[in-house]
């Protein structure tokens, strides 16, 4: 059975970050480097996703071809891929010849159905400014199902609801600013509502007309969740062409200017990936995509869940000559610190910064692998924060799995001159049940409890070996069988370290082999190292000779030497900064009075502030930070929450009891670890010194300011 894998294509429209990381490619990493030691054939595509809106966007706001910039960030993010080990066996870009040939013939083999399209006519929204049709991603709005200010005209990110662009409220182009009017185009739609029946009960129960395809329990709860959700909504004809400049033209007369909507072209570059790498490595494309003895996994991030669970499979079934997913084991979002990443603010890190800025701590690859590893947002989002990387590193790398393997080969060349004793037992039980877990947890998407059966390797090892204790036993009687005994099954357990460890931080799994006096892990060996716990046999034989390991994880934490922990540290003072600016801003820190005034704005802009009185309850100071305070607020009905930027001129003691104004309508927002969910007014004279604009005695608590 050959096994398929796809990983969301990324946008070149800018570097990748942690969580895109964490997301889609270090999963499908390491699911592939499993796969190859099992002996499995294994092909895993991806590629860069270059007709996006956002690149074009992008593109016309600095004046550019497109080219320009997807051949930038198609190199840097192919180039840090490769860096962190990302083992990609084909990465393609869809901006490629063979990516435009592919999508096109597809696009006409459902043309040709006569069955999947229709062409309509319709109004759409134009740009009079810039002199264009505008991509639903060219718009913003308010959502009309949950209010939310930023949502696009294809889907609202805070809800997950479809939109089209003439339900949001308020719409404004993205490219200039302005509203957009109304304009007549023509488009081909693809016919998603007809595959509704058989999406829903393929999603529900695995089978396709009658035949069982895949196992429902097998896809995570979320994942079936947020399809149920479309298909209950009922699905609808979606557009596949837009009006563009930037793209792959549609193939038909009378559709001159037009394109494949990105959405039906980039899960295409699958395909067309796989033709490439067939064309170079030999063998036919179709034995991937066409055959029953090929399943297809698809790796994403939520974000992507109905592009990959509906509206692709719809695609494959019309086609009618291609296998559907196997599973889609769609990853949530990982926050930084807190809160989401975001490149405006310069909150979180992207991967190429990590790279660079982190050359100078040892084994920083797997570092950053690990960390991640052990917080994926499998079933629910989660945190990366710098204190849990030191801690995975150091308690994880350090503490359980170098400080192992170190004293196995010192105690080794101590007292069998660095070869393995040749006795005649076998690795206890339960070290082969951990190895036989770790590669369980992985068929199963389960990479989290994967890395903790790992852990739990490394601690039965360390557990084993001081229990043992082989340096009293030499004490009493330096001939004692049980010194070769443990030493020989610390080894074995050693071997075996150094094998699992390999789809998880691969860099170090090769030193850890290195220092066995092993090659590298290759295809197959975990298998073969299965059948050879099964029978009884050992990973490494009596007499085989190993090296010394040394410090192999330098701890971050380390009193004689803070370098490492400065490394860190600069990423921490950066989010400081990052935090204090966002507490003055709001806070009135900027020295306004210094200031012009600023533009004229309606009377309706103003009636939307909800300002209203309210008293200071409590204060406190928010560690890491010299300027922000965390206070409650009495609004009279209710109790809120606020980080304020004004701890470097005034004390939490004198500030509690404080009447202030407050504007309550702002949308809540974490901030260090506490919740902000409104914001004080300030008055800032020349000097800079803060007073609060408070109401005169006599207020009531949530009485409103007008």
């Amino acid at each position: 059975m050959r096994t398929l894998l796809t990983s969301a294509l990324p946008y070149a429209n800018g570097p990748l970050h942690l969580g895109h990381l964490a997301g889609a490619y270090l999963p499908a990493d390491i699911f592939a480097r499993y796969q190859r030691l099992m002996g499995k054939e294994v092909l895993w595509v991806c590629g860069s996703d270059e007709h996006g809106a956002a690149i074009t966007l992008r593109a016309k706001k600095e004046g550019i071809n497109p080219k320009e910039i997807i051949d930038k960030y198609h190199e840097l993010n192919k180039r840090t891929f490769e860096e962190l080990g990302i083992s990609f066996d084909y990465y393609h870009r869809t901006s490629a010849a063979l990516h435009h040939a592919t999508s096109q013939e597809f696009f006409l083999h459902l043309h040709e159905r006569g069955d999947q399209f229709e062409v309509k006519s319709q109004e759409q929204y134009y740009d009079e400014e810039f002199k264009q049709f505008l991509a639903d991603r060219y718009i913003k709005g308010t959502c009309p199902k949950c209010g939310h200010t930023e949502a696009y005209g294809d889907q609202c990110e805070n809800c997950g609801s479809d939109l089209s662009p003439t339900e949001l409220i308020n719409p404004v182009s993205t490219l200039s600013g302005k509203t957009p009017v109304l304009k007549e185009t023509r488009h081909w739609y693809f016919k998603l509502d007809q595959h509704q029946d058989w999406l829903k009960e393929w999603i529900e129960t695995g089978k396709v007309d009658g035949a069982q395809q895949h196992d429902p329990k097998a896809w995570k709860k979320h994942v079936v969740g947020q399809c149920l959700s479309w298909l209950n909504d009922g699905l609808r004809p979606r557009s596949i062409t837009r009006d563009l400049d930037w793209g792959i033209q549609v193939p038909l007369e009378g559709a001159e200017g037009k394109v494949l909507y990105v959405w039906f072209d980039a899960p295409i570059g699958y395909i067309s990936s796989t033709k490439q790498w067939c064309e170079e490595n030999g063998g036919d494309w179709r034995d991937w995509w066409q055959s029953e003895d090929s399943r297809l996994i698809h790796f994403i991030g939520k974000d992507n869940i109905v592009f990959h669970c509906i509206i692709f499979p719809a695609m494959l079934k019309a086609h009618g000559d291609y296998s559907l997913p196997e599973n889609v084991p769609a990853n949530q979002f990982l926050n930084f610190e807190g809160d989401k990443f975001s490149k405006s603010r310069g909150w979180g890190i992207q991967l190429h910064e990590y790279v660079e800025e982190f050359k100078a701590l040892p084994n920083y690859k797997d570092a950053l692998r690990w960390a991640l590893l052990r917080n994926l947002p499998e079933q629910q989002d989660a945190d990366f924060t710098w204190d849990g990387f030191v801690e995975y590193h150091d308690k994880d790398l350090a503490d359980k799995l170098g400080n192992f393997i170190n004293r196995v080969t010192v105690l080794t060349h101590k007292y069998f001159a660095g070869r393995v004793p040749d006795v005649g037992v076998e690795l206890p039980a339960e070290a082969r049940a951990q190895v036989q877990a770790i590669g369980n947890f992985i068929e199963e998407y389960r990479f989290k409890d994967a890395a903790s059966a790992f852990v739990e390797l490394a601690t039965f090892g360390n557990t084993y070996l001081q229990e043992a204790a082989p340096w009293t036993l030499a004490k009493a009687d330096p001939n004692d069988p049980k010194i070769a005994e443990c030493l020989f099954v610390c080894v074995q357990i050693a071997a075996a370290l150094a094998l699992t460890a390999t789809p998880f931080i691969p860099f170090v799994a090769d030193k850890l082999r290195e220092v066995l006096k092993q090659s590298p892990a290759t295809h197959g060996d975990w298998q073969l190292a299965l059948d050879a716990l099964a029978a009884g046999q050992p990973l490494l034989p009596a007499g085989h000779e190993i090296g010394t390991a040394g410090v192999l994880f330098p701890k971050i934490i380390d009193r004689k030497d803070d370098s490492r922990l400065a490394i860190v540290q600069k990423q921490r003072d950066k989010l400081t900064a990052i935090l204090e600016q966002d507490a003055s801003t709001p806070e009135g820190e900027s020295a306004a009075s210094r200031e012009p005034f600023k533009p004229e704005i309606t009377f309706d802009d103003f009636t939307k502030l909800d300002l209203r009185t309210a008293t200071i309850l409590t204060a406190e100071k928010i560690k890491k930070s010299n300027k922000l305070l965390h206070l409650t607020i009495d609004l009279g009905s209710e109790q809120r929450s606020v980080v304020s930027g004004i701890a470097k001129h005034f004390s939490p003691e004198e500030v509690i009891g404080q009447p202030v104004v407050v504007v309550t309508n702002l949308a809540p927002r974490k901030m260090a670890g506490a919740m902000s969910e409104a914001m004080i007014l300030m008055a800032e004279d020349e000097a800079g010194k803060l007073t609060f604009v408070a109401p005169p005695g006599g207020f009531g608590n949530g009485w409103t300011v007008r």
